[in-house]
């Protein structure tokens, strides 16, 4: 499931994670790089989007936050109203406020600060520090 309007505001988020956490944002390793394509971001966005992006769209609609009328359709495709784009930065923010236990080191992280610690993690396999990147999973 691609539920666009909460991958966008986790590509920008992790943008700014690896920008802070020394890398260029624009080289990546999965994604082709391309003029203004931000592909480390992107990558690194693939390990988070099910756990916070998809999540929190999902969570917006069982819960009944977003209904059908909170959509226009125009020509060129749907958008969303502008109460319903609140609602959906609202429900991303709530998301990456949340707290979960670091399969690594045992102690409680927003998800915010799981995508810098995940960040630096990259950065210490980069330099050799550690042999392989470890993968955060929540289960």
């Amino acid at each position: 499931m691609n539920i666009l309007f909460s991958v966008k505001p986790l590509a920008k988020e992790l943008f700014s994670t690896v920008l802070a956490a020394g890398f260029d944002p624009y080289l990546g390793f999965y994604h082709q790089p391309r003029y203004g394509r931000p592909a480390l971001a992107l990558d690194m966005m693939e390990e988070f989007r099910p756990v916070i992006a998809d999540s929190s769209a999902l969570t917006l609609f069982n819960k009944e936050v977003l209904a059908g009328n909170d959509f226009i359709r125009t020509g060129i495709g749907i958008s969303l109203t502008p109460d319903a784009r609140r609602k959906v930065i609202a429900g991303y923010e709530r998301r990456m406020q949340t707290e979960v236990v670091h399969p690594i080191f045992g102690y409680r992280l927003s998800y915010r600060r799981i995508l810098e610690v995940q960040a630096r993690l990259l950065a210490r396999v980069l330099s050799g520090e550690i042999k392989e990147y470890p993968a955060f999973v929540t289960r």
